[in-house]
């Protein structure tokens, strides 16, 4: 043996490195995401009373941080580990994970363009059953408070649609203040005007139609985030299939090192038959 240098397969630093410093960014932007999310939990004081989870009759905006933030962490997890300690269980972990969530976007698209009445009657329960709650979450109140202003619309399919609310509609029995309003995002904002008027939408709803036009968005945010797609079509499609290359890119990556490692191991094996020869 004296003499022979042996030389096998190698694994590929480039790749390796890659897949180690990409997922790093993953790992962390994960772990801040959960950090968010129990910190809202916390400041509204579920953390303290696990049961009040289910309390809120609608969409508790931090669901998404930590469900984003989990799926995050576990990927990432997978990822820098397993590149960086060439494990092939984390690395297919990662690959497969991947794949399920590729899987279950495209699946979604399909779908939301097939069932397209279907979608718009389960986004338009989704949105009115959140403007029952729409006083019992602060989360969820921006959340709609955001969505109302910057798409200009007021409502699931219009300002009627807050007769839902307890506060906001127009029954003989309600002794809410905001009887027959709207909230201060489906008003028309005034250039001029800089300190937000959260009374504008009072008693906005027993004025004829006319005016309500000239003091609230009157068009639903289902109709309107429909509008947005149709104008924004080739950016929203653009940024889906640049989703969609790099889940298929981190794939491609971590198989390749898998091959390079098992590959390695492989010649590890065969080193001292082929060091006898």
């Amino acid at each position: 043996m004296s003499g022979k240098h042996y030389k096998g397969p190698e694994v590929s630093c480039c790749i390796k490195y890659f897949i180690f410093g990409f997922n790093v960014i993953f790992w962390f932007l994960g772990i801040a995401f959960l950090g968010i999310g129990l910190w809202a939990w916390n400041e509204k004081g579920v953390l303290s009373n696990i049961s009040s989870i289910t309390d809120l009759g609608g969409f508790d905006p931090v669901w998404l941080f930590l469900v984003v933030g989990g799926v995050m962490f576990i990927l990432g997890f997978a990822g820098c580990i397993g590149a960086l300690r060439e494990n092939t269980f984390l690395l297919k972990f990662f690959s497969v994970f991947l794949g399920i969530i590729f899987f279950l976007e495209l699946t979604a698209g399909v779908l939301a363009f097939v069932f397209k009445d279907w979608i718009k009657d389960q986004l338009y329960f989704f949105i009115n059953n959140n403007i029952r709650a729409y006083r019992d979450d602060i989360d969820l109140q921006n959340l709609i408070d955001f969505t109302q202003e910057y798409w200009q619309c007021c409502g699931a399919f219009g300002a009627d649609d807050w007769n839902l609310n307890i506060y906001f509609n127009c029954t003989d029995s309600n002794a809410s203040r905001e009887r027959c309003g709207v909230p201060f995002s489906c008003c028309t904002k005034d250039p001029a005007e800089d300190v937000i008027n959260t009374q504008c939408g009072y008693d906005a709803r027993q004025k004829p139609e006319v005016d309500q036009q000239i003091v609230i968005y009157t068009k639903g945010c289902v109709p309107q985030f429909e509008k947005w797609l149709q104008d924004n079509l080739t950016i929203v499609a653009g940024i889906f299939i640049g989703i969609a290359l790099l889940q298929i890119f981190g794939i491609c990556l971590a198989q390749n090192l898998v091959s390079d490692i098992e590959a390695v191991r492989a010649s590890w094996c065969l080193l001292p038959q082929e060091a006898q020869s």
